[in-house]
């Protein structure tokens, strides 16, 4: 995910309810944020390719291409990666996991706080920028038969590559780090999403649900992510053997 190299950030809002774009770009703009807006799918697309706005605030419902192919479609470009939210009157539960898993980094259902969107999106570019400074991290982590190449973003069961995205690698990295030590939700909130506040843990339970059915199909038998009823999740090993968890 890159933030672009801008005095203010910039944002690209999404909905073709033309009142509540004009609001939303009135009260963004006032927050210091360069703003662009599209009222269909295509234009949509064009705009987020051609001016690489570092958010992107999403309807759904949108004229011409769904909100969920236009995430789609900027989440298979691999030189743009911007933090997305979906925006939406859309706020069933099968609503918010098909959001989430189209790509989506945040889902905010109508009618919202305006205050609770813009710490969102603040947190975002935080993380964002976090994601832009180096910072140490280990180069090799083998836990049994769980391998992962934290500068690479890469992981291995048994040798065979794991298909994840950038947040289930994220999560997993996490708490490879903290192997045996409960991860609270509200600190994976913290450390993955970038949020530095508490009651959003429904995004979490979703998302660790999918790493395990990712570990699960790859085949990893000697690492398990427990829950820790009311409090969050660990990764722990196996029937542990010398010399078969090392960080490097």
């Amino acid at each position: 995910m890159t933030l672009s190299a801008r005095i203010e950030p910039s944002i690209l809002v999404v909905d073709d309810e033309e009142s509540f774009v004009a609001s939303l770009v009135h009260a963004l703009s006032r927050e210091g944020y360069k703003v662009y807006s599209a009222s269909d799918g295509p234009t949509a697309l064009s705009l987020a390719t051609t001016e690489r706005p570092d958010v992107i605030l999403l309807d759904l419902m949108l004229p011409g291409m769904s909100g969920l192919s236009v995430c789609r479609a900027i989440r298979e470009q691999p030189d743009y990666q911007p933090g997305i939210i979906m925006v939406t009157a859309k706020d069933t539960d099968v609503d918010e996991v098909v959001g989430l898993e189209s790509g989506a980094d945040d889902y905010v259902t109508k009618p919202f706080n305006l205050s609770l969107l813009l710490a969102r999106i603040r947190a975002l570019l935080r993380r964002q920028k976090r994601e832009q400074s180096p910072q140490p991290k280990p180069e090799h982590i083998v836990l049994g038969d769980l391998e992962i190449l934290p500068g690479a973003y890469e992981a291995y069961c048994n040798h065979t590559a794991i298909d994840l995205s950038p947040r289930l690698f994220a999560i997993l990295l996490h708490l490879a780090q903290r192997l045996g030590q409960v991860c609270t939700r509200d600190e994976l909130l913290n450390q993955v999403w970038g949020y530095d506040y508490a009651g959003e843990t429904r995004t979490v339970d979703v998302h660790v649900h999918w790493l395990r059915e990712h570990l699960e199909r790859a085949g990893c038998t000697r690492v398990e992510i427990q829950t820790v009823r009311g409090v969050g999740y660990k990764l722990v090993m196996q029937g542990d053997k010398p010399g078969e968890t090392h960080i490097t």
